[in-house]
């Protein structure tokens, strides 16, 4: 049963006659789409948790929630979505070789001045027969998330997450860092 409410993302450029669309630009778009859903529907859930039972209720959700809602936005988009960080906290969501080399991209481009929030790669990239279109943007750190994932963790907090987490590297963060990423996977 689908508890969640989506925003429809399929290829919605009805308005660009088909001559004229550019295919790559159609996959940006439904990406970026798909990761505002995924990002606006786990932020309202985050928000809902920590006014319903604090912190350590949000930390239930980004356990629990975070993965049904990328399995759920996966399933009706057709493509793998998900999340992944280079400082993990859920070790399935560790990155593959391209998804690490992109992060480490964004590390390189944020230390350079370029903010987090602005920070996106894209790729079509081959695997034997398959093609495939890689599409990633970065998580910036900011408010909400330095609660859980900053450097001065409240005691209830770290406590958490040595319960759920006990190899959790996924802290340290200040504002604005580099969170880790939304990664998406478009098979062509």
């Amino acid at each position: 049963m689908n508890r969640w409410k989506w925003i429809p993302v399929a290829f919605a450029l009805a308005a660009v006659a088909p001559a004229q669309a550019d295919p790559v630009e159609e996959r940006i778009a439904a990406s970026q789409a798909a990761i505002q859903t995924f990002a606006s529907t786990l932020q309202g859930h985050l928000m809902e948790a920590m006014q319903e039972g604090g912190p350590t209720k949000a930390i239930d959700v980004c356990r629990q929630s975070a993965p049904e809602i990328a399995a759920d936005l996966s399933a009706e988009t057709g493509w793998s979505i998900g999340r992944t960080s280079l400082k993990l906290r859920n070790p399935d969501n560790a990155p593959d070789e391209w998804e690490r080399a992109v992060l480490e991209e964004f590390d390189a481009r944020r230390a350079e001045g370029v903010p987090a929030a602005e920070l996106s790669r894209y790729e079509i990239v081959e695997d034997g027969d398959e093609r495939m279109f890689r599409f990633m943007r970065a998580i910036p750190t900011a408010g909400l998330c330095l609660t859980c994932h900053g450097t001065q963790l409240s005691g209830e907090i770290q406590h958490a997450l040595e319960r759920f987490y006990p190899e959790d590297q996924a802290t340290g963060y200040a504002d604005g860092d580099v969170r880790g990423a939304f990664t998406i996977i478009q098979r062509m």
